[in-house]
């Protein structure tokens, strides 16, 4: 299907392996793409291949390097324009800068904001993307974005698990809502960590509510990025009585101490999602598992293709 006459797939540096298992799933290849730097660090991107009048995606995650995978996509965006392809959908496992969706301090950036205009000047046509950090950088955008959740494969994953007197935990306050949908999603009850963060990459666990006494727990979260949140808020919960305490979160960005925090942390297990591949030094740990994300984007991608609905595959 990727190398049909009016559908084609490119991939960039950003999503190596995820690009494989989606062309799997879509019974097809990937299309070609010649991607070169010059010695100063410039981009050069070619396509091998004939795109005018295509139906092109374009699958980059923007994590780290965020700055060079981001460059990249939009070039290659460009680049379809340029060779007069149909329509453009930028498919994007990870939407980089997505933290930055407001000005919560004087004389800050949205930074959210300015990528989702960056996306549209470079020439796409409709974005594709998983579990955004917040739901509402979805009206930044000015083009059709279709918004997936990695809840299914986690529930799915779990109901086949079926973990004994498991309740849903939400890392923060500002997660309550996506906590709440996959805790009805497992029929399972769910608590909620109250915390304060001093500042960016540093919090502070205040409180629990809810009750994890005696009870298998899982943090539900979205992505875990240094992993002092992830941890903490696993502390709080075992020093509450919990039996034990599991997490999932589609995006593991794991920078900086994360991977040797959560190996020495009260973690039983961590699961993510193939967004972000997995690096050799969290594999080693033995607590991470991931599940892929491919068949989901895959299909989604071929509904887009095929103009049919992409929010029923949540019903």
């Amino acid at each position: 299907m990727a190398h049909s006459k009016n559908f084609k797939i490119f991939n960039g540096s950003g999503s190596p392996n995820l690009i494989k298992t989606v062309c799997a799933y879509l019974d097809g290849q990937e299309t070609h793409v010649e991607i070169t730097h010059f010695s100063d660090g410039e981009i050069h991107v070619q396509i091998s291949e004939n795109v005018r009048g295509t139906d092109v995606f374009i699958v980059n995650s923007t994590r780290p390097p965020v700055n060079d995978n981001l460059m990249e996509l939009l070039i290659m965006i460009d680049a379809a324009r340029r060779a007069s392809a149909n329509r453009v959908t930028a498919v994007l496992p990870y939407f980089g800068y997505a933290r930055q969706d407001r000005k919560d301090r004087p004389r800050v950036a949205i930074t959210a904001k300015l990528v989702s205009n960056l996306l549209v000047a470079a020439g796409a046509d409709r974005v594709l993307t998983v579990d955004l950090h917040c739901g509402q950088i979805q009206g930044f955008f000015d083009i059709p974005l279709d918004h997936l959740s990695a809840e299914i494969v986690f529930a799915d994953q779990l109901n086949a698990m079926e973990i004994p007197d498991l309740t849903v935990v939400s890392p923060d306050v500002g997660s309550v809502r996506r906590t709440v949908d996959f805790a009805e999603r497992i029929d399972c009850p769910m608590a909620i960590v109250d915390k304060r963060r001093a500042k960016a990459n540093e919090s502070e666990v205040m409180n629990v509510i809810g009750e994890v006494k005696d009870r298998n727990v899982l943090i539900f979260d979205d992505m875990i990025d240094t992993g002092g949140t992830l941890v903490n808020a696993a502390q709080a919960i075992m020093d509450r009585g919990a039996l034990s305490v599991r997490a999932c979160a589609t995006h593991g960005v794991l920078s900086g101490p994360a991977v040797e925090r959560i190996k020495d942390s009260v973690l039983k297990k961590v699961w993510l999602t193939d967004t972000i591949p997995l690096s050799k030094e969290a594999e080693a740990t033995g607590k991470f598992r991931v599940l892929s994300i491919a068949p989901l984007i895959g299909e989604a991608i071929r509904r887009i293709h095929q103009e049919e609905s992409v929010s029923s595959l949540f019903r």
